[in-house]
Order: structure tokens, then sequence, then C-alpha cells
């Protein structure tokens, strides 16, 4: 009887991974309709009449609820209240009711003369955009909700173990989601069908909620046994619970703040760009669109094989603090020579977008597991939400402000199919400077490490 309270489920290796991926399949599926449009901006113009500016008004669809009606917070809270299997079936749930919604804006409300409760315009966007942006919305805050509890089912499975091994393996798992997004975007909108894509991320979100069921029953049991491990060690009802006086605790640690700036100035230069860099492939480097959304999704493949060798390095040797400030070292040198307009040629393109991929696994691999070193359990979930919403304003501002800046600024002529030339130089720039803050932000982390020691250059595996 001794020895099976000692052995829970996340004490076998076999099974602690598997559940792992069981939850990483969700979050596939999650990546894969988040990516999956932004290949296709340019024929969202010639089938569907958007603009750039309905492009990014788009785009920034994601984070808008988590921003504005601060959801994201809310969902956090709703976690660290009612644990992870009933947030994570209801951000599933969400994430497959906006997807629905988005691919039937993009169809039944096709082209700019579809109308929607009589009006063909909401807000100055075609009722069609409007209402694929609302479905984005709905979408955005199923997936980062997604995220964050992810994030708290990893931190409670692995804690002591192979941490940040298991956060990158998560991401790396994640990004396949991504790159399939990007690569058969466009083929299958040839193929099928401008909507194709959406409509096949839809069924595998299907497929991620039934997986999250699976999970949820994993879990329980995983609970039953450190109930009884703590009764038998005399420790029940010593775990820390969640209060709401943990988000003042939170919201005054130095620590907070300096992670919430760094995620949000480095995911700003990351996916915002991607929704984005197709185009950019095409027009400056004069890439194959039926090839350009995969270059453009080579950061997610990078991300798929680097950062569980990251995480790896830092769970046995440590320095995320140091990892962090090269990942944004590496962001400023990409986006800076994408800036250059004299340096077109597509092999450059496509070592840059390799380059990025090593930055975008160094971080993340570095950054969330370093949450979970400054905060308790009790907080994990607050914590992250209040990260991912403060990453969120990025996430909506900067495409909005990307799309506005291409069709205010950057319109250098016509394409033979009548859709516009755009000039990347400004976007690129405003890219590079926001790099160059998050490095800033970085040598601070370090510094902050230092006098609170958080211990982020300290290993995660317990010896």
């Amino acid at each position: 009887m001794t020895e099976q309270l000692k052995l829970k489920l996340n004490d076998s290796k076999a099974t602690r991974w598997g559940a792992l991926v069981i939850v990483a399949f969700t979050m596939m599926a999650a990546y894969y309709v988040n990516d999956v449009v932004a290949p296709l901006k340019t024929m969202l113009e010639s089938d569907l009449a958007w603009t750039s500016s309905d492009f990014g008004f788009f785009t920034g669809g994601y984070s808008f609820l988590n921003v504005f009606f601060l959801m994201l917070i809310w969902g956090g809270l709703i976690l660290d209240r009612f644990g992870i299997r009933f947030t994570g079936k209801l951000s599933t749930i969400l994430m497959v009711g906006g997807t629905a919604l988005e691919y039937y804006a993009m169809t039944g409300l096709a082209g700019p003369d579809a109308q929607i409760f009589g009006l063909n315009e909401i807000f100055g966007y075609k009722a069609g955009v409007f209402v694929a942006f609302a479905g984005y919305s709905i979408f955005g805050v199923g997936a980062e909700v997604a995220g964050i509890t992810v994030s708290k089912i990893i931190a409670k499975w692995f804690r002591g173990k192979e941490l940040a091994t298991a956060m990158g393996v998560q991401v790396a798992l994640a990004r396949i989601g991504s790159q399939a997004g990007y690569a058969v975007a466009i083929p299958l909108a040839r193929a099928f069908g401008i909507t194709t894509p959406v409509l096949v991320g839809l069924i595998l979100l299907l497929g991620g909620l039934v997986a999250f069921f699976i999970f949820s029953v994993m879990d329980k049991k995983l609970d039953r046994q450190m109930e009884a491990e703590a009764i038998a060690a005399g420790t029940e009802g010593e775990e820390e619970k969640f209060s709401f006086k943990d988000v003042k605790n939170i919201l005054v640690n130095p620590g907070f703040w300096l992670i919430a700036l760094l995620c949000v100035l480095f995911y700003s230069c990351v996916f915002p760009f991607q929704k984005f860099a197709s185009e950019l492939m095409i027009i400056k480097y004069g890439i194959n669109e039926n090839v350009a959304g995969t270059f453009a999704g080579l950061p997610a493949l990078g991300a798929l094989i680097l950062t569980p060798i990251f995480g790896g390095f830092i769970d046995k040797r440590g320095k995320s603090a140091s990892i962090m400030i090269l990942g944004a070292v590496m962001l400023i040198g990409v986006h800076f020579i994408y800036a250059i307009p004299a340096i077109n040629y597509w092999l450059v393109a496509i070592g840059l977008m390799i380059i990025l991929g090593i930055a975008f696994s160094l971080v993340p691999s570095a950054m969330w597991p370093a949450v979970a070193k400054i905060f308790p359990v009790s907080q994990l979930g607050t914590a992250y939400a209040l990260i991912f919403f403060i990453q969120n304003i990025g996430l909506w501002g900067i495409p909005t402000l990307i799309g506005k800046v291409l069709d205010l600024y950057c319109i250098v002529g016509k394409k033979a199919d009548g859709t516009n030339l755009y000039d990347y130089t400004i976007p690129m720039c405003i890219f590079t400077g926001i790099a160059c803050l998050s490095l800033v932000v970085a040598f601070m982390l370090k510094r902050a490490d230092k006098k609170f020691g958080y211990q982020l250059e300290e290993p995660n595996i317990q010896k």
C-alpha cells in the first residue's frame, strides 16, 4: 500500500510524457488555426476584396477580447479557482465555436456586398471582415486560455522533473501545427477554395476537444493519488490555495513586469511579423507564392527541432536570463537586415527565417519555465494569464498598426492581378525598434534575478 502511494501517474516517465502529448495535440490544432490564414493575405484581397487594413484588423482580432474585455485575465482566475480540467474543456469549446464563425464569415459572407442583419458594413468594416474578426476574437480567447492551462498542466505534472524540456516539447509539437498551417494554406486554397484551410482547422480542433477529455480522466486520477499521498504524509490541507490577494502579490513582483514586458516585445516581433512575412517573401525576395508560406513558417520548424534541445540544456545547466538576452540580440539582427532595401536575395530571406527560428526557440524555452520559478503553483494560472494579457496587447496592436502603415505609406504600385504592391521597409524598421527594446528588458531581467534571487540562472532539475 505504501508503495502505491509513492508511485503516482506523473512518477512514470512514459505516463507523464504521454499526457503531455495528448494536450499538445489540442495546442497543435490551435496553432494551425492561428497561422493558416496568414499566407492567404493576397488571396483574401483578390478573392474576398479585403484590404491590408482589413487583414490587419482581422489579425488583431485574435487579441481584441483578451485585451479590451480582460477575457484572458478572467480565464486565469477561472483556471486557479476551478482547475485545469474545467478550464481546458471550456477553452477548447471556445476555439471550436470561434473557428466555426470565422469559417462562416469567409463562406456565407464572402465579398463586399455580403450582409448580416441587413448591414453590409459594421463599424466601417465589411460584414464578412467583421464577423471573421469576431470569430477570430472568440478563438483567441480559447487559444490563450488553453495556452496558460497547458502551462499549468506541465508545471503540475513535471515539477521537480524535466520542466523546461517538457515546456520545450509542448512548444515544439504545437509548432508542427503552425508550420503545417503555413505550408498547406496556399496549396489547399488553390486546389479546393480559399476557406478549405480553415475548415481543416475546425476538424482538427474537434479532435483536440476529444483529446482534452481523455487527458481529464488521467488528471483526475493523478489528483486522487496526490490527495492520498498528502494524507499519508500528514500534509493534507497544507497546499496554498489561490485567493484574490494573490493578484496584488503578482503585480508588485518586479519579475512579473520584466517577464511580461519581454514577452510582449519579443512575441510582437515574431507572430505579427509572420502574418505579413509570406507577402514580404513574394514581393521583396521574389519567392513563389506556393512555397512562401512554408518559408514564413520556418521559425515554427526551428522551434519544433530546437526548443526541446534548449529546454534540456536549461533543465541541466540553467542560464535562462542569459539565453533570453541572446535571443533578443538575434531578433534585432534579423529584422534589421530585413529592413535594408538593397538586400533582396532570396537565400538571405530564408537564412534570416532560420535565425529567427533559433531565437524563437531560445526565448520561450527560457521564459516560460522562469515564470514557474518566480511564482508558487497557486498563483501560476493568474500569473500566466496576466503575462499573456500583456502579450496580447502587442498581438492586437502591432498587426493593426502594420496593416495601417502598409495602406497609408507603403503602396508602391499594382501587381498583375490588381492587388497592391508594398514596400516593407517601414514595417521592418518598426519591428527592429521593438526588438531593441526587448534586449533592454532582457538585461534588466538578468539584473533583477541577481537582486531578488529568482534563480533563473540555476538548473531546473532538482538533484
